[in-house]
């Protein structure tokens, strides 16, 4: 069966077709790592881990590389008020981000690049745009002539004269035409920077991801992916960088993921209504978010509501329930019938529906709903007086295979888990144990926890958590 993907560049759906049989390289914008990150940037860890997933089950090496940008005003901004230095608080949220996606089941990519760690590639990337007469120096700052690259616009489908409507030169800028944009910033005062052929100064946000992206994949690339707010500008200067330096494609297929609403609203800090994936882990069960994200089809906008979260668990929990129900069968039947050839069969349409959905643009939410029908048909079966081992074990054994898809645990708290609510108790407990200096019984609780699998890690904001 052939993969299709909806391609933001041509806004249709399209077969996938690999540059390399069998391989496919795949490219994610990730985080700008200022400080923990919020839902919103948790869709695309989720989407993008299971679209990579669903490769690797249909038998393709996937090369997944998600970036860090670990250079940026807000991190400069958050390394100032910290008291710290730039690499310390990137180091700092990179791995708080790395805790975080993990909770959520998603797989380490195969490459995580960092800024500071290309720098001498990015420096030779804007070399060599310069020298192909497709940028220049001002005043220690390089900017990308965006009128030189006449395919400009067709990732967003806009216009150059649209777009030239709406442009302005900010004061500071040196730039010829108010559509360039910059590709090295001079350095300020007491600002991280680097040297270069054009002064101390540290990168561009756009010219990172291109350069990335060819050192660890290529001149071009199969998927790029994002969230649906880099369409433009970001993804769009990429292109036009990419392409200009290497006179080829840059990605062939682009992948973009709604926006989030919270409780209807767009989720932004103005609002009030920007919730961190740290604090949402600790109210809710992991399992049950990511469950939550992939029961939308990854383009269409989500509403995060609890009411919505709880629906989720609920669907959830029903899965987990027939899995359970089949596992305890099988454990307690000493009387087996003869395997049933049509049993194995309906579960065998279950899993093909489920492919089919999938290879259409990823359809989680249409192979959710397959699920739900492969639950039903486990009820049934299951309440039957003659049950087949063979039959048992394939229903399982697709429950399996499905979920981890999706990247859906089945698994449930094992006896003698610690609750949410206790775990918050002794840290709370611990917390006053330090500050009246009974250090003894503080060290007991951690413990206590880490005997329990529950890793703390103290920071300025207070004491974070997590299960082993």
């Amino acid at each position: 069966m052939t993969i299709k993907i909806y391609n933001t560049l041509t806004r249709r759906k399209e077969t996938f077709t690999p540059i390399e049989e069998d391989k496919v390289r795949m490219y994610v914008c990730g985080p700008t790592v200022y400080n923990y990150i919020h839902i919103g940037n948790a869709r695309p860890a989720i989407v993008f881990d299971t679209v990579r997933r669903y490769f690797e089950f249909q038998g393709y090496e996937v090369q997944y590389v998600l970036n860090f940008t670990d250079v940026d005003d807000k991190i400069i901004k958050a390394a100032n008020e910290l008291g710290q230095e730039v690499p310390e608080v990137a180091d700092r949220f990179i791995k708080a981000y790395k805790e975080d996606v993990k909770a959520f089941g998603v797989k380490e990519a195969v490459h995580h690049p960092r800024v500071m760690e290309t720098m001498d590639d990015i420096i030779a990337f804007i070399d060599g745009l310069i020298e192909k007469g497709y940028a220049y120096e001002a005043g220690g700052d390089v900017y990308f002539k965006t009128r030189s690259f006449a395919d400009y616009g067709k990732l967003s489908h806009q216009s150059i004269d649209e777009l030239r409507a709406g442009a302005r030169i900010q004061v500071g800028e040196k730039k010829e035409d108010p559509l360039d944009f910059v590709l090295w910033k001079a350095a300020k005062p007491g600002e991280i920077s680097w040297n270069s052929p054009w002064g101390e100064g540290r990168p561009g946000w756009h010219i990172e991801c291109s350069t990335m992206a060819k050192k660890y994949l290529g001149e071009t690339i199969d998927i790029h992916a994002g969230g649906q707010d880099l369409s433009f500008p970001h993804h769009e200067n990429e292109i036009a960088q990419s392409e200009s330096l290497n006179g080829k494609t840059f990605a062939n297929y682009w992948m973009h993921n709604g926006y989030i609403n919270i409780d209807n609203e767009k989720m932004s800090k103005s609002l009030g209504n920007f919730v961190l994936v740290h604090d949402i882990i600790q109210q809710h069960d992991p399992n049950v978010v990511r469950f939550f994200m992939l029961s939308v089809h990854y383009r269409n906008p989500i509403n995060f509501s609890e009411a919505l979260l709880e629906s989720a668990k609920n669907g959830l929990e029903r899965i987990k329930t027939a899995y359970d129900n089949l596992s305890h069968r099988r454990e307690a039947s000493t009387n087996f019938a003869d395997g049933n050839e049509s049993w194995i069969e309906k579960v065998n349409q279950h899993e093909q529906r489920f492919i089919q959905e999938m290879n259409d643009d990823f359809n989680t939410a249409n192979a959710i709903s397959v699920l739900f029908d492969l639950v039903k048909d486990a009820n049934h079966y299951v309440n039957e007086s003659h049950t087949s081992e063979v039959v048992i074990d394939h229903f399982l054994t697709t429950f399996t295979k499905l979920t981890s898809v999706l990247g859906i645990s089945l698994e449930g708290k094992k006896q003698g888990d610690l609750q949410d609510e206790e775990i918050e108790n002794l840290i709370q407990e611990r917390y006053e144990a330090r500050k009246n200096k009974d250090f003894a019984r503080a060290d007991e609780i951690r413990d206590e926890l880490k005997a329990k699998n529950i890793i703390l890690e103290d920071t300025p904001q207070g004491t974070r958590w997590k299960r082993g």
